[in-house]
């Protein structure tokens, strides 16, 4: 059985901001912040470039990094994800690979169960269910730096843990969003032993 827990300590460290700066460093980073959330909502994760964004934001390419690490981090922080996917991913692949299912869906659903962060996570959902640009973007970025790490850890085609994680997004648009009953007041480890053994058999190899 996987661990009871959620994520681990996935859940608010995906912001990505390094300490240290100028005396204006507050300005920078919302300077770097609004350029990032235009060049990431008009052109897409992969065609974003931290040059670029340094470009709009006025400041040296390095002052990003400083502030803001790689330009994935820059994208979590950008587009306020909750949490750090990356974290989420070596979280699920921590352990026996015939329990990756039940870890997948107990951390998802487990992270957006905790009050802090759920209404951040709805609240990007109805966000890209409303703007084509951002729901692109958010993919992109998923598909690169989540899904292909995963997929390719685990020696499947990204296709099926795609439709694993359609699944799961599902459950969270009808739980969360659409809060249809009975699955809004189910228990996350009710949820779990449902989906888990579905989610297995993407996952499972």
């Amino acid at each position: 059985m996987a661990d009871r827990t959620a994520c681990g300590d996935a859940g608010l460290r995906g912001q990505g901001i390094r300490p240290g700066g100028h005396p204006d460093g507050a300005d920078t980073r919302t300077a770097i912040l609004a350029a990032a959330r235009r060049a990431f909502a008009e052109k897409g994760f992969d065609n974003a470039t931290i040059r670029g964004i340094a470009r709009e934001a006025g400041v040296d390419p390095a002052l990003v990094h400083h502030y803001f690490g790689t330009k994935a981090e820059l994208f979590a922080t950008a587009m306020r994800l909750p949490v750090d996917p990356r974290e989420v991913a070596a979280t699920v692949l921590a352990g026996p690979r015939e329990e990756v299912g039940e870890r997948l869906v107990r951390c998802v659903l487990g992270l957006i169960a905790e009050p802090e962060t759920e209404e951040r996570i709805v609240g990007l959902l109805r966000s890209a269910m409303s703007n084509d640009q951002v729901l692109a973007a958010i993919h992109e970025f998923f598909s690169e730096v989540v899904a292909g790490e995963v997929a390719s850890a685990l020696g499947i085609p990204p296709l099926r843990l795609e439709a694993a994680i359609s699944q799961i997004v599902g459950i969270v648009l009808i739980r969360h969003i659409l809060r249809v009953e009975p699955m809004a007041s189910a228990q996350v480890d009710e949820l779990v032993d449902l989906l888990a053994p579905t989610i297995q058999r993407y996952l499972g190899g």
